[in-house]
């Protein structure tokens, strides 16, 4: 199945446990997506690189913690690289925090422990597309020289892409659209992850510091995202 030859918004599903992956599968082709079933880690990259150069590909990433070659964690990160605004939601039965923060912390955009309802998954699929698709309400969001694609879920500075991962180009968005206003850390968990699971705040720095680190790469005398000790964030504009 492509993208082209459907629809529907395509589902990439990485699990090496056909059971699952049939259920999974069965229940989001039920609420109207179409879907990809690939088994083993080494098989990933390779067919998302292709699809990608064919122009079509998945609008999500389903993917296991625990596969056979290459694991989880290791294709979340190339994936950041290679495709920054492709949403992924890891699944796995690996329940420790420290885990939970190392899969968000590399840009996964959600986190499903197993055992899982096939109902929960679904639900979860589509409040990450929601947050990760902008064509409904495109917006160019300016704010001085930095610019939000929102459509393209692209942020420029001074026309160079920044190459955000879609967590992080949300974190930006909240901020921009309310120059000058404090964030707490409780208020951007609220945006970023609409389902208000419980996330470390170590996860929420983790974000900041890696975006104003992509914004100092361009601009290495502007601090645009401040910090408001004892209280969170706030994007001011000025230099």
């Amino acid at each position: 199945m492509t993208a082209q030859e459907h629809a529907e918004p395509q589902i990439l599903i990485v699990e090496d446990e056909p059971k699952i992956a049939r259920l999974v599968a069965d229940y989001l082709e039920g609420s109207g997506f179409a879907t990809h079933h690939l088994d083993h880690g080494d098989a990933v990259l390779p067919w998302l690189t292709e699809e990608r150069q064919a122009g079509t590909g998945p609008a999500l990433v389903l993917l296991d913690l625990m596969l056979p070659g290459t694991d989880g964690l290791t294709l979340c990160r190339e994936i950041r690289q290679r495709w920054p605004a492709l949403p992924v939601i890891m699944l796995t039965a690996r329940v420790e925090e420290v885990d939970r923060l190392l899969g968000l912390e590399l840009g996964a955009d959600d986190y499903i422990c197993k055992p899982f309802s096939p109902r929960e998954v679904v639900a979860r699929v589509k409040a990450v597309l929601r947050r990760s698709q902008a064509a409904d309400q495109p917006d160019s969001g300016e704010a001085g020289d930095l610019v939000l694609d929102e459509e393209g879920w692209r942020a420029l500075a001074d026309g160079q892409d920044l190459g955000l991962t879609a967590v992080e180009f949300q974190l930006l968005k909240v901020m921009m659209h309310a120059p000058g206003r404090i964030f707490s850390r409780d208020q951007l968990m609220d945006h970023m992850y609409r389902d208000h699971r419980i996330v470390s705040e170590r996860t929420v720095d983790s974000h900041v510091k890696k975006l104003r680190r992509k914004i100092s790469d361009i601009w290495p005398e502007r601090e645009v995202i401040r910090s408001v000790y004892g209280v969170g964030y706030k994007y001011q504009p000025e230099a």
